[in-house]
Order: structure tokens, then C-alpha cells, then sequence
């Protein structure tokens, strides 16, 4: 987005045309981006090779990967919606008319940074904001791929954050751009191959204190919230060096590879304890109170417990060798069919983008049902290869492009029916 909306700038005005730009954006940003953060994660991998390291697994990257994507596409249907509250407040109730001088890009660089962190810090301080944000640290390594690795409904919650800077009139657009920087720029903190970076370490968010970030140890959980100036966290308090052995995830692993449930199942625990708590109050806590509370009926407080060292496992359930090429294969599908809803969405009818998205978040889903092995996934990747034959027909795309996805969903539909002949059956839940 961010070089896009360069590209885009140089030739807007500033009349009232400019708030409406966003609207009339295509999606090149994805053309622009995509292709360098693969780029960079090919040579961390080769990296990784190289050096006999273990931190890829293709079960991880794969979930990590199927997340943005999922990212990605949810995203088209709430952006409007999200922008139109800081366009409404700026156009309306803004105090001052900032001038697009260096310095107020300056200032306003800092100004989203430091909202940025607020948002962060508070993403980990209040469980409504953790149910969203909990999906970029579930992943128990630690790579590029991780950076990817984003909620789909936490945009929903982080544009309030920035609302003061529409308020004291900070122009849409530049506001948009140094946010997108501010995204950008923690892409390449998110790797365990760079250990140190000097004096910078004093000033930027560097990979080291991001490895501390996304640390289950009690002493890492809650440190580092910053997005690209550290400064934040050493002054309000927050910033913990890189010390011990950075153990990843969360506290109470997902233990699933499945994109949807990544999404959902902090919030169906947070409802579950709703449910069980009588007192209104009580209710209210639970989703506004830090994660770990509960009700004293419930036990109180929970701290997050000491890693257990010597029994210290990494979900990694074991399935069929035969089906890393069959997911491979599946999830490049979903990663193509995402890919044409991104860059065309804009002149696509409403009914083909909502049935493609939900294509390709099934094909995702599928791809983490047959690693994690459960026992739902034959119906469901059936029915799936199945109704992507309509599919088909309700995009409309091309008579070529017709023959070329028929005939590689039969191809995976066969494949799918010879691989299961000799599969042992997966497990029961």
C-alpha cells in the first residue's frame, strides 16, 4: 500500500478529490509487495538451509502464509468502512489545516508511531483487543513469515487509535502513507538471522527486541511494543533486552493449523467464561480486562506460567508424507485464486469476489485440516473440490481459464480419492 500510495500522490491535488482516492486505489500495492516479501523470505530460507538451522517447518509457514492471505481478502470488505471514520472526523471536526510541509511529515511520522504503540500495548492489555491480535503470535517460530501472520478482524479495532490525528487535522493521505510505513518497516524485524544492530538498537525496533515481543517467557510477555522507534517502550516502562532464550507463541498453544479457528477461538473462550460468570460485572471484565483474569469464582488471575524446558514440545502432528505435495499444490491454488480477487475485485460483481474469497479461505482451511489430521476433512475437502465446479460457472472468468481450473480441481479431485485409499484415518476431533 504504501508504494502505491506514493505513486498515487504525485499527481493528486489537494482539493477535496484526495480523501476520495482511496476509494478509486487499485490493489497494485499487492504487485508491488508480495513479490519482495517473498524475495526476502526465499534468502532467509536459503539462510536457514545454509546455516542447518530449523527455522522454517512447512506446516508453519504454511499457516503463517494462509493468515495474511486470509488478511488480505477480509480486508476488502471492511477498508471503506474503516477509512471513512478518520476521512468523516478530518473533513469535519479537524481543529488545525496542517500544512504538507517536511516537518509536519515529521511530526506526524512520530505522531502515528506513538499511537501505534498505544494500540499495540493495549492490544496485549485488554482481552477484546488480544482475541484480534492474538493470531500474529500464535506461530512457535520465529521468521519472516510470522511478519504475514495477521488477524482478520483487527483493523476493525486500531483505526480508533489514530483518531486525535484527524482531529487535529492531519491529511488522510499522508496519514495513510506513514502508516503503511510504519506496517512495512516491522516486515523484517520478524527474523532470528540478524542477533544485533549496535547503537540502533537504542533507537529502532530492531529484530532482537521483536524476538522478546512474540516471547511466551514471563519475562518477555508484554515488552516491546513499538513499531519502529523502541524509544517508546523505554520510556513508558515496557522494554526488556533480549536476554534468556526466546521460547515463541502463546502461553496456551492453538495447537491447530486451521486459519479460521486461529481467528475464533479466543473469543469462544472468552464467551465460554462469560457464560460461567453470573455477575454482570463480571461479564463486562472478561473481555475488558487483561488476558489471564478471571473471575475470583473461576480461580482469579492466572500468570503465564514458566516454560517447562525438558517437557517442551512444538505442536507438529504427524500425517502422510504423500500429502505435502497435495497441500503444496492446494494452497498455491488459493494463493492464485487470491491473488486475481485482489488485483481485480474492483471490476468483479459482488456476488464472484464474496464466492472466491470464501473459495479460497475454504481451500486454506482445507490445506490446515490435512495437516492437522482431522477426522472432518474428507466431507469437507470433498465437498469443496465439488462445489468448486460452480464456482466456476458464477465468476465468469474466460472459457481458458474455465478449462484450466476444471481441469485442475479434477485432477485434485483424484488425487485427493487416491490418497486417501492407503491414508490412515485422521484423527477424531
Amino acid at each position: 500500500m504504501f508504494l502505491d500510495i506514493i505513486l498515487n500522490f504525485s499527481y493528486i491535488d489537494t482539493s477535496n478529490q484526495i480523501y476520495y482516492c482511496l476509494f478509486s486505489m487499485k490493489v497494485d500495492y499487492i504487485a508491488l509487495s508480495v513479490p519482495v516479501f517473498f524475495i526476502l523470505i526465499g534468502i532467509e530460507l536459503a539462510y536457514n538451509f545454509y546455516k542447518k538451522f530449523n527455522y522454517y517447518r512447512l506446516n508453519d509457514s504454511i499457516s503463517n502464509l494462509s493468515q495474511g492471505i486470509g488478511q488480505q481478502l477480509t480486508g476488502i470488505f471492511m477498508k471503506t468502512a474503516l477509512f471513512f471514520g478518520y476521512k468523516y472526523i478530518f473533513e469535519h471536526w479537524r481543529i488545525f489545516e496542517m500544512p504538507k510541509s517536511v516537518w509536519v511529515w515529521i511530526l506526524l511520522f512520530i505522531g502515528v508511531d506513538f499511537f501505534y504503540y498505544w494500540f499495540h500495548r493495549m492490544s496485549h492489555q485488554v482481552n477484546a483487543l488480544w482475541a484480534a491480535h492474538i493470531v500474529h503470535h500464535q506461530s512457535e517460530e520465529y521468521n519472516l513469515t510470522v511478519a504475514l501472520r495477521q488477524s482478520w478482524f483487527q483493523g476493525w479495532f486500531s483505526w480508533v487509535f489514530y483518531l486525535p490525528l484527524a482531529f487535529v487535522g492531519f491529511d488522510p493521505i499522508m496519514f495513510l502513507t506513514l502508516s503503511s510505513f510504519n506496517t512495512l518497516y516491522q516486515f523484517w524485524i520478524h527474523t532470528r538471522a540478524i542477533k544485533s544492530l549496535g547503537f540502533l538498537e537504542y533507537i529502532l525496533n530492531t529484530p532482537s527486541h521483536h524476538r522478546v515481543h512474540h516471547g511466551s517467557n514471563p519475562k518477555y510477555i508484554d515488552k516491546n511494543h513499538a513499531g519502529t522507534l523502541i524509544i517508546w517502550d523505554r520510556f513508558f516502562g515496557t522494554f526488556q533486552k533480549e536476554e534468556e532464550d526466546v521460547y515463541y507463541g502463546i502461553t496456551k498453544p492453538l495447537a491447530s493449523w486451521n486459519p479460521v479457528w486461529a481467528n475464533l477461538h479466543y473469543w469462544d473462550d472468552l464467551i465460554k467464561t462469560a457464560k460461567r460468570s453470573p455477575k454482570i460485572t463480571d461479564k463486562i471484565n472478561v473481555f475488558m480486562k487483561p488476558p489471564g483474569w478471571f473471575p475470583q469464582h473461576l480461580g482469579g488471575f492466572q500468570h503465564a506460567p514458566e516454560i517447562d524446558k525438558q517437557n517442551y514440545r512444538k505442536y507438529n502432528p504427524e500425517y502422510q508424507s504423500k500429502l505435502t505435495g497435495y497441500v503444496l499444490v492446494q494452497f498455491i491454488i488459493a494463493l492464485a485464486a487470491g491473488s486475481i480477487i485482489l488485483f481485480s475485485y474492483t471490476k468483479m460483481e459482488r456476488l464472484s469476489v464474496i464466492s472466491g474469497a470464501a473459495f479460497t479461505l475454504c481451500t486454506l482451511t482445507a490445506c490446515g485440516a490435512l495437516l492437522d489430521q482431522k477426522s472432518w476433512l474428507v466431507k469437507f475437502e470433498y465437498s469443496r473440490l465439488l462445489l468448486s465446479f460452480l464456482l466456476i460457472l458464477m465468476l465468469k472468468l474466460p472459457v481458458g481459464y474455465q478449462v484450466i481450473f476444471a481441469g485442475m480441481q479434477l485432477i485434485s479431485v483424484i488425487w485427493f480419492f487416491n490418497l486417501k485409499k492407503d491414508n490412515p484415518q485422521p484423527n477424531e476431533n
